[in-house]
């Protein structure tokens, strides 16, 4: 049976920058050197006057020339040792708030998803991506957008907060619009584009900062009715576990039992929401509020934080907690759907 990897990532490298023209080429990243964790020195991007950074996170599991994309060959040969036939590949750099300059977004959101679609044409069908646009500027992002799904793009990447907005905020209603019409889902990521946030809590790990925010976004989303609003959208929620489901369906349940409107029983699948689970999730648990046609999985391959398990979608298969029927909705059918593979 396939198994489709629903967040895997590539590490940029000055590579991904090459596509980059004309006057756009003054915002290429740089890599520098700085003292990291524990006077260790570490490599950073220095993006619009920032530190971003480049060596840390990096799952030592898989192969350098895997994680860079230097060798496509060896990323589906390792792919094949994991017993995955597909991976969905998302970013790294934009895990974080990188600028407010629209122009230095466009430009730096334009070379990655170029480098994205040279890496795609060349994985044979087995590796597919998830565009990243400038969301600074809507009527660039929709040209973007467009660009992305002819050249074969799977989603749109999309984080927790985007700049000081929340997801329901009305300025992204026109992405929404054009996302339902090109059948592209709204992939939110763990991370946060909020310097406001991110600098807030610069000192913690990453759990208030990147999950939480996602978490939130699910939640202002079915408050405020988006879903209802576009009802040919599709909405992911990627790298946040799966645990808080029932949590916050049961906080929303309560809101709008206040409102006097009761919530969907089947609040994921009549929402055409998706949510990845890890294989530390209570399944059993969760399947009953999630229900078994919404949950995806991924191995967060070349990352080497919480989320990080490189061969998760074997050990989905392995563990046994749900109904193997189930299993294969979650490797495999739900992951199709989602993504329109």
């Amino acid at each position: 049976m396939a198994a489709i990897d629903a967040d895997a990532h590539v590490l940029e490298t000055e590579r991904t920058w090459h596509y980059m023209k004309g006057s756009e080429r003054e915002f290429r990243p740089v890599i520098v050197s700085a003292a990291g964790p524990g006077d260790t020195v570490s490599e950073y991007w220095l993006i619009d006057g920032r530190l971003q950074p480049k060596s840390q996170n990096v799952g030592q599991d898989a192969p350098r020339e895997s994680r860079e994309m230097e060798d496509i060959e060896a990323r589906i040969r390792h792919m094949d040792e994991l017993e995955v036939g597909v991976q969905v590949l998302y970013p790294s750099i934009f895990l974080r708030p990188i600028t407010n300059r629209p122009e230095i977004e466009l430009a730096l959101s334009r070379s990655y998803n170029r480098w994205l679609v040279d890496i795609c044409e060349k994985g044979k069908g087995r590796l597919r991506w998830v565009a990243v646009l400038p969301l600074l500027s809507m009527d660039r992002a929709l040209e973007e957008a467009r660009f992305a799904k002819e050249k074969g793009a799977c989603g749109i990447f999309i984080r927790g907060l985007e700049g000081e907005r929340r997801l329901c905020d009305p300025y992204f209603f026109p992405l929404y619009e054009e996302a339902s019409r090109l059948n592209l889902p709204i992939c939110v990521h763990s991370a946060t584009g909020s310097f406001t946030v991110h600098d807030f809590f610069v000192r913690e790990p990453g759990f208030c900062k990147f999950k939480l925010a996602v978490v939130g976004a699910f939640h202002s989303l079915i408050f405020d009715g988006i879903p209802d609003r576009f009802p040919g959208l599709k909405f992911a929620f990627i790298e946040v576990s799966a645990q808080w489901i029932p949590y916050a369906i049961h906080d929303l349940a309560k809101r709008f039992e206040r409102l006097g409107k009761p919530l969907k029983k089947n609040l994921l699948k009549d929402s055409r929401i998706y949510v990845a689970c890890q294989t530390d999730d209570d399944l059993g648990y969760v399947v009953q509020y999630a229900g078994e046609d919404n949950l995806v999985i991924g191995s967060d391959y070349g990352h080497a934080d919480t989320a990080s398990e490189i061969e998760a979608l074997r050990r989905l298969r392995e563990k046994g907690e749900v109904d193997p029927a189930v299993i294969n909705k979650i490797l495999d059918d739900n992951p199709r759907a989602l993504y329109g593979l």
